[in-house]
């Protein structure tokens, strides 16, 4: 029987993170709580545990899973030719339920299945998800479920389903969220929706018009007035220094 570890505390995460981050380095599956689903996660970078992960779920190479990240700043590590637009929407909604399809970097030696030189990638806004993502790094995730049933939204659930196919599971109670991912392929001009999940279409695109509208914007001042209006912004920050202080030690205090 696989351990199952309560993660729903500070302590029991300190118990867990480092088994499971050892387990999946060493090649090992582990099942997670996201925001979304339970899912079933493996290291991106080990074919071998790849190719565990979907036969665990029951699927094969033609359907990749997608990689979660730690942190929005792994993106450029791991894709290239990524649009101004695509960017406001990690801006706004990561961590969270958005899944961002992108071009992956030619150099990076992994083998995530047939995926046509693009990658998924998303940021979970769960506290047990990203502690285990900061020690292993991007993770192949998929939901939690063998192919065709239903997806986990209980650690039970899916060790009813995957058994001792997982080596560790890791218990952060009930999820709240309970809706997949929204997937946006961000590799073309215009965004494209694959799937419409936990953010809908309009707030997606709402997102996407309001960056190309700042785009043009700023064209629009030119790179005179541009330079000029950071002077300005400079002096100010020069003789203000205290309401500068002031925003700073606001936004250090705010929720992700």
């Amino acid at each position: 029987m696989s351990p199952v570890f309560d993660c729903t505390t500070d302590h029991g995460r300190a118990d867990a993170i480092p088994k499971a981050a050892a387990g999946v380095r060493d090649g090992g599956l582990v099942v997670l709580p996201t925001d979304t689903l339970y899912g079933i996660g493996a290291d991106a970078f080990s074919p071998e545990a790849v190719r565990a992960l979907l036969a665990a779920k029951g699927r094969g190479s033609d359907m990749p899973p997608p990689v979660l990240v730690p942190d929005a700043r792994t993106v450029d590590g791991l894709a290239t030719d990524v649009p101004d637009y695509a960017r406001a929407l990690v801006a706004a909604f990561w961590p969270g339920p958005l899944t961002i399809v992108l071009r992956a970097q030619p150099s990076l030696m992994w083998d995530l299945g047939e995926t046509g030189g693009t990658v998924a990638l998303r940021m979970p806004d769960d506290p047990v998800a990203l502690q285990l993502l900061r020690e292993v790094g991007p993770m192949a995730v998929s939901s939690a479920n063998r192919t065709g049933y239903p997806a986990s939204r209980t650690v039970v659930e899916a060790a009813s389903q995957l058994g001792a196919a997982v080596e560790f599971y890791l218990d952060g109670g009930p999820v709240a969220g309970g809706l997949a991912s929204t997937i946006v392929d961000c590799t073309r001009d215009e965004p494209v929706f694959l799937r419409v999940g936990a953010i809908s279409e309009s707030d997606v695109m709402d997102v996407v018009e309001r960056a190309r509208a700042d785009a043009i914007e700023l064209n629009a001042v030119g790179p005179e007035q541009t330079e000029q209006t950071e002077q300005t912004e400079a002096s100010e920050d020069h003789v203000a220094p205290d309401a500068s202080t002031a925003i700073e030690q606001r936004e250090t205090t705010d929720d992700d």
